[in-house]
């Protein structure tokens, strides 16, 4: 760790050598009691501005919460770790609310302080500048059973095949089938990332995700229904922001509904993606998500549509769609009879399949992203990919074969 100016507030019980190893030679350390802080109040911060602010408190106290409180408002670019040797439960929650940063459980070698303390300097000087973020999808579907999570998936794993690095958090937070859809055992969740804790960067973030043979990336929907309640739209927020960061496209799979976390993932999203089905119930649905959208402030021209089972003979044509619909789909996926089978096994369809006809619809979606995305970085001078076994089409059949 470089030398930093620290401010170290410590309540009594600390050993303040062994803090003080854990910065190295060269900074300029203050140091003062806990007791003291919660005296002097903001006074302690005008002597001297601070790149840390490390705060050990040897139980609960609402003096260090004050003081925490008061460096995030006299300094809020100067991040806050907590050392604290009790249990975390409650307290933790009680820090990160009041503006911490993290919080370090005691007792922890010098060694082990400082390159906890590095990483979270890092993160915070990381974001101090405008990061690129790279596009976000939302899959959406006012209407359950379309496909929205088959669409998701072989999206999410199309692009991880042309070479870029995707993700797919399943936002479906009481019933999402991600993980099922793409063979994936849920040994952490999104559930288990926002109780874990400490500040959200994407080195975290990913620990938590699952990791598909494709080279995609998943945040599995909780394991059961009463988890998702711990999940708010602020932690979302962070999540978003946290994984496109550090991923070419992040893949939104929402549940049927225009619930507070779909329309937060809305609007956080760069792009959105609308599933219907060839049924009159269906096209109904997506004509009241289309007019939804347009009320919440988004262009529905803007979206790409999606028709599943576009060859169904329901008595419904696609021209009858662009009629009812006002617009023309812009993907047409056909019946296949692998894809229930593709879901049983938990491997898309586009792996599975590549040369049938869904697979080829999925395929052309992910190009879509992939043309709109490289366009946006040169402009005009983008030309579409040649067919047949090269371009992504190719390489999903090589990696099929």
């Amino acid at each position: 760790m470089s030398p930093l100016r620290a401010l170290i507030v410590l309540e009594d019980g600390f050993d303040f050598g062994l803090i003080r190893e854990a910065f190295p030679a060269g900074g300029q350390v203050r140091v003062a009691t806990l007791r003291e802080a919660a005296q002097r109040g903001v006074a302690l911060f005008d002597e001297g501005a601070a790149d840390l602010v490390v705060v050990g408190c040897m139980q609960s106290s609402e003096d260090a919460l004050r003081l925490i409180a008061a460096a995030t408002a006299r300094q809020p670019d100067c991040p806050i770790v907590v050392l604290y040797p009790g249990s975390p439960n409650g307290f933790m929650e009680a820090t990160f609310e009041a503006g911490a940063d993290d919080l370090i459980t005691m007792p922890q070698t010098p060694a082990q302080i400082a390159f906890a303390l590095e990483k979270v300097v890092a993160r915070r000087r990381g974001s101090a500048g405008p990061a690129a973020l790279g596009p976000m999808i939302s899959v959406l579907g006012p209407k359950g059973g379309t496909g929205k999570t088959l669409t998701a998936c072989n999206l999410a794993v199309a692009l991880a095949v042309a070479g870029n690095r995707s993700a797919v958090i399943d936002l479906d937070l009481q019933f999402g089938d991600v993980g099922l859809a793409l063979g994936l055992k849920p040994e952490h969740t999104i559930y288990d990332l926002a109780v874990s804790g400490g500040a959200l960067d994407g080195e975290k973030i990913e620990s938590f995700m699952a990791r598909h043979e494709s080279g995609t990336s998943v945040l599995l929907a909780p394991v059961r229904p009463d988890q998702a309640g711990a999940i708010g739209i602020s932690f979302l927020r962070d999540v978003y922001e946290a994984i496109r960061s550090r991923y070419d496209f992040v893949i939104l799979d929402t549940p049927p509904a225009f619930s507070p976390e779909v329309i937060g993932g809305i609007d956080s999203s760069s792009h959105l993606c609308i599933v219907g089905m060839l049924d009159a119930l269906s096209i109904k649905a997506t004509k009241i998500g289309l007019e939804t959208l347009a009320r919440m402030g988004h262009n529905p021209a803007d979206a790409t549509l999606v028709l599943n089972r576009a060859d169904s003979n329901v008595g419904i044509a696609p021209a009858d769609v662009e009629e009812l619909l006002g617009r023309r789909p812009d993907i047409l996926v056909p019946s296949d009879r692998a894809i229930p089978r593709a879901l049983t096994d938990g491997r898309p369809i586009v792996l599975a399949d590549p040369k049938s006809g869904a697979a080829r619809a999925f395929t052309a979606l992910a190009e879509r992203y992939i043309h709109e995305r490289a366009a946006a970085t040169v402009g005009d001078s983008l030309k579409t990919e040649p067919s047949g076994r090269g371009g992504l089409r190719g390489a999903l059949l090589r990696k099929a074969s």
